[in-house]
């Protein structure tokens, strides 16, 4: 047991102490046997199938399998089994890092044992805070206050010998120093056997919690337990059990002192958290079988969650993805975000509009974060710069002063990996003010002034993305994004230097610390950064910029201009003084470098300046973002060819390999085992479990594509997933879909460039044949159900007329009885990731049909073909990657490339108007006020004609019509249609985001995992505890299984 004291005073506020940054009401130091039973941890098994789909055997798994320990999905065995089958059934499914390793039921029972214990190899003496003497009694004794470590000694000879060593001679100190060392670690000692076992999971134990948690945690009356109850005390009795493992994991990084990583984004779309928790703790069958016993069902308590408003988009859902994968992958990292009051909005349709309302998902708590209030950073705004020589060096120094000061409060939040006991965190800033409340106004009677002052801070974690059309905006944004940056930052470095080893100093950070920017928002980190460590640690510019540019990574998610952030120079200068002065003098030496490699090319100077010569002065994040990190990423191969050859091309010629591509990917925990279980036991039945960690085992699959059983399987999953979303529709929508028909989505941000429009044109086009043709031909018109969905900016009026454009579709269509059987269109409104995982399931056809060579990568194309289903889209972002893993007849694809995009933009003035007749057709029925008041709708039409047609509508309608008709065409064949959908499932490995984390950690990050496998002791014996017996763990494991 190592006990390491630090020496020096700490430059920040908190009183953190501890290397794992757990709660101190949580925090435990020490190992514990775990009782968990192993049964009651299985997710259970799916049901059984035969000929080709019969289920694989636990003895026949993998070596592979055994690895990922993986867990099957869905509900705890066939009902009709004997107790004794069903319980054995699940036994064998539990996940191997619940048992100390093995497949089988035979291989656990042999482990039983040896179960696995908490930590208990690594203590700070932080922790042991509360428990030492007083500093005055420490000195007394002869504990001086610089660094030391201590170590865990039996022998009195060796107490003595460090004493001495300490020039204590005297063998009475000696004697005092034992004595109070020996205390300590009896203090440990107690500690750990107050909290050496893991929580119990077995159903009686987990409805022992909920029923606790209600009454206690939620003060509840008993027998009046609401729904909503049952799942706060739900949330409450897996947040327990998450806890466990996110301290412990925690203290073990902290005792393996490796590199971590670090992801700032200022999004984070995580969805709800229960589904997810459950499944990756393997507690999923547990916990249906405690709730459904207590008269409650898990998926009603699941659907209890309020999603938390942190993200808006794919950028978001990204961030999550990875997280999800850097812990079931064991790789040390934390995401770093704000925690956003009200989110972005929720969107609601009145009278066919959008309309944003305040998002209020905190109204009942979050149960999932952990607030910290011992952990603030002071993040300082506006003010001067004032400079003074520094005594030591007699350098000329500079220290940031006056302005307006924020706190930043931490809420954390445990991300728990899937298969493993490796739980990361994600720890997100919320504003609050450095002086609450201004007595002194208030009794002058200002009693908004008093809380002025209040209102002004906490309103920079309110919403994400502020409106930026107006100054005030623009100033709100750059707050957010440093406020969220220098709290970050802040406490990455307070972590790095409690690290004690010897030699180690702020120039070996990149050795442990990887910062990864997730877009540009997080790139005013770099002068922060910098600020930090020339102000406050007083290093030269040189030591301080080696540092900073081989701490951080850059990842590019677009390269349209109005994504690539630019802030006015007197709003940086006025706001952020001192790093206003840092980039300058960053762009100061960077054009030295550009000058020497080409003497006098003013243009490369212009074009690579950090500073953009404009009225006002501009200062371009993104080109900061690339000469301040030591890796830019693309997101697709595409992507960054574009990067390289036309966002960034002179930074790529002067530093060649610096830009690579890392393409997206998606879990397959959240968006196939969780979101389509109809799916996942298909796949469970035929592989087993390992195939949620390592999709490469679905290419097994693919030669069985055509086999009638697997078609069989297949087809009724796709049903009960259409189902399924039409129920969802009839109830929050009353629209009563068709379910013999194809189902056609698009869901994503409302954009331009991504071309709701162009699908709506297409979807009017249907309805004007549908409208136009005779009873007989209607027959042959393939059933369509058009579903859309997608939030548009507030003040991005385009966008929202698209929107009202969609609705106004649909309103005629869905009411025109010639469409009846044929046509159906939808917008669901405020979508959000539980949306999207019952949508995305139950698709037949997606669209992703943006302009080519503008979408970075997409993730929703990823998500729809890994859950069966086909792209309708353009060579654009990862597109053309699926189209070649899947195969290319089996992806519609149409559009001009994204080379041709660009020349037909440079004739797009001098082309004659020439519109495809079916279109014109459209825009005759628009403007004719078939769907709503033709003025609604004219700036839509007005930037479509052919010298305005910006992102090639016009030009792609036709092909696009081909596409959709290639699609109908290839839908009436449904053996060889669901053929083409189970092999284009099973090619999706690569998209995958454990292929891209792992690419990451290779390429990028330089870091290797660290799996956390609690260490293993002897059996623990039966307990009497409080007059219950406490039952040890190999009787729990016994009367569990039904022996």
């Amino acid at each position: 047991m190592r006990l390491v004291r630090k020496g020096g005073p700490e430059k920040i506020i908190n009183r953190d102490d501890d290397d794992d940054d757990a709660p101190r009401d949580a925090r435990s130091s020490s190992s514990r046997v775990a009782r968990s039973s192993m049964a009651s941890s299985s997710s259970g098994d799916s049901s059984s199938s035969s000929g080709i789909l019969g289920r694989r055997s636990d003895e026949s798994l993998t070596p592979r399998d055994r690895e990922l320990g993986t867990v099957a999905p869905g509900g705890g065995g066939s009902r009709g089994a004997s107790r004794l089958g069903a319980r054995r059934r699940k036994f064998a499914g539990a996940p191997t890092w619940l048992c100390g390793g093995g497949g089988s039921s035979a291989a656990m029972l042999d482990r039983i044992g040896d179960p696995p214990e908490r930590q208990k190899e690594y203590v700070d003496e932080a922790e042991l805070e509360d428990f030492a003497e007083t500093a005055g009694e420490r000195a007394r004794i002869g504990i001086g206050s610089g660094a030391y470590n201590w170590t865990t000694l039996d022998a009195t000879n060796e107490y003595d010998e460090r004493a001495a060593n300490r020039g204590l001679a005297s063998e009475g100190v000696a004697k005092t120093v034992a004595a109070h060392d020996g205390a300590v670690r009896a203090r440990v000692d107690q500690l750990w056997k107050l909290s050496s076992s893991y929580l119990p999971s077995d159903v009686p134990s987990i409805q022992r919690s909920l029923v606790k948690h209600v009454e206690y945690t939620l003060a509840r009356r008993r027998y009046k337990f609401d729904r909503n109850s049952f799942y706060q005390a739900t949330a409450h009795s897996i947040r327990d059990r998450l806890i466990e493992r996110w301290t412990d994991t925690q203290q073990f990084y902290a005792s393996r002192d490796g590199k971590r990583m670090y992801y700032l984004s200022l999004e984070f779309l995580v969805g709800r958290s229960l589904g997810n928790a459950v499944s990756n703790l393997g507690l999923r069958g547990a916990y249906a079988d405690a709730l459904q016993q207590l008269g409650y069902d898990l998926e009603s308590i699941v659907a209890q969650e309020r999603e938390p408003a942190l993200g808006n988009g794919g950028l978001g859902r990204l961030a999550s993805c990875f997280m999800d994968t850097l812990a079931t992958l064991n790789y040390p990292a934390w995401g770093y975000g704000l925690r956003y009051k009200y989110g972005m909005f929720e969107q609601r349709i009145v009278d066919g509009k959008q309309v944003e309302f305040p998002d209020y998902w905190l109204t009942h708590g979050n149960p999932w974060e952990v607030e910290r209030l011992d952990v603030k950073y002071l993040v300082r705004l506006y003010g001067q710069v004032n400079n003074y020589v520094d005594e030591r060096s007699g350098e000329t120094r500079y220290r940031w002063e006056g302005g307006e000061v924020v706190v930043a409060v931490a809420y954390d939040t445990p991300i728990p990996g899937y298969g493993t006991y490796n739980t990361n965190n994600m720890r997100l800033w919320s504003s609050k003010p450095s002086h609450e409340f201004d007595l002194a106004c208030f009794n002058a009677g200002n009693y908004y002034g008093a809380v002025e002052a209040k209102e002004r801070c906490e309103s920079i974690t309110s919403v994400l993305y502020p409106s930026d059309d107006n100054d005030a905006g623009k100033a709100l944004r750059l707050k957010q994004q440093f406020f969220f940056v220098s709290a970050t930052l802040q406490d990455i470095l307070r972590r790095y230097k409690k690290r004690v080893a010897p030699g180690r100093t702020l120039k070996h950070l990149p050795e442990k610390v990887a910062i990864q920017l997730n877009d540009t928002h997080p790139s005013i980190s770099i002068p922060e950064l910098m600020r930090l460590l020339l102000d406050d640690e007083l290093l030269p510019w040189d030591d301080a910029w080696g540092i900073a540019r081989m701490t951080f990574g850059y990842t590019n998610h677009t390269i349209l201009p109005e994504a690539l952030e630019k802030w006015p120079v007197p709003m940086l200068t006025e706001l952020l003084p001192r790093h206003m002065q840092i980039i300058y003098e960053i762009n100061h030496r960077f054009l030295q470098e550009v000058d020497a490699m080409w003497p006098g090319d003013t243009q490369k100077l212009a074009a690579m300046s950090i500073i953009e010569e404009s009225t006002p002065k501009m200062v371009r994040m993104a080109h900061l973002a690339v000469v301040g990190s030591h890796v830019v990423n693309g997101v697709a191969e595409i992507h960054t060819a574009l990067v390289k050859t036309r966002l960034f091309p002179e930074f790529n010629e002067m530093y060649p390999g610096r830009i690579k591509n890392v393409t997206n990917g998606v879990t397959p925990r959240r968006w196939i085992l969780q979101a389509n279980p109809a799916m996942s036991s298909i796949f469970t039945s035929i592989l087993g479990p390992g195939w949620v960690n390592d999709l490469r085992r679905l290419e097994t699959l693919k030669p069985l594509a055509r086999e009638p059983s697997l078609q069989r399987q297949w087809t009724h999953a796709k049903r009960f997933n259409k189902e399924r979303l039409a129920a969802w529709i009839k109830a929050n929508m009353n629209v009563d879909l068709m379910p013999n028909a194809v189902y056609d989505m698009q869901v994503k941000r409302i954009h331009e460039y991504k071309r709701q429009m162009l699908n709506i044109l297409g979807i009017i086009h249907r309805y004007a044949t549908i409208a136009s043709a005779s009873a007989e031909q209607r027959k042959s018109i393939q059933p369509r159900v058009c579903i859309l969905a997608g939030k548009a900016a507030p003040g991005y009026e385009i966008a929202k007329k698209i929107i009202q454009l969609a609705c106004g579709v649909a309103k005629v269509i869905n009411n025109d009885v010639r469409c009846a059987g044929r046509l159906q269109v939808v917008f669901i409104p405020n979508f959000n990731v539980s949306l999207a995982e019952l949508i995305i399931p139950a698709s037949d056809v997606s669209q992703h049909i943006s302009t080519a060579g503008m979408e970075a990568s997409g993730t929703g194309n990823m998500k729809f073909v890994m859950n069966g289903g086909l792209i309708i889209g353009t060579l654009d972002g990862a597109n053309v990657e699926i189209a070649r893993a899947v195969g290319e007849d089996d992806v519609f694809v149409f559009g001009a490339t994204a080379d041709e995009v660009a020349a037909l933009r440079s004739s797009m003035h001098k082309r004659e108007p020439r519109i495809d007749e079916r279109l014109a057709r459209v825009f005759r029925m628009i403007r004719s006020g078939v769907f709503g008041s033709a003025d609604n709708y004219e700036r839509l039409l007005d930037g479509l004609t052919p010298s305005k047609d910006f992102y090639l509508l016009c030009h792609d309608f036709p092909s696009y019509l081909d596409a959709m008709d290639a699609a109908d065409a290839a839908y009436r064949d449904k053996d060889e249609w669901t053929a083409k959908c189970i092999k284009a499932a099973c090619s999706m490995w690569a998209f995958s985001s454990d292929r891209t984390i792992r690419e990451y950690a290779r390429d990028v990050w330089g870091m290797e995992p660290q799996p956390f496998n609690p260490p293993h002791h002897a059996r623990t014996r039966a307990s009497v505890d409080g007059g219950s017996r406490r039952l040890s763990f190999d009787k729990q494991m016994h009367t569990t299984i039904g022996a």
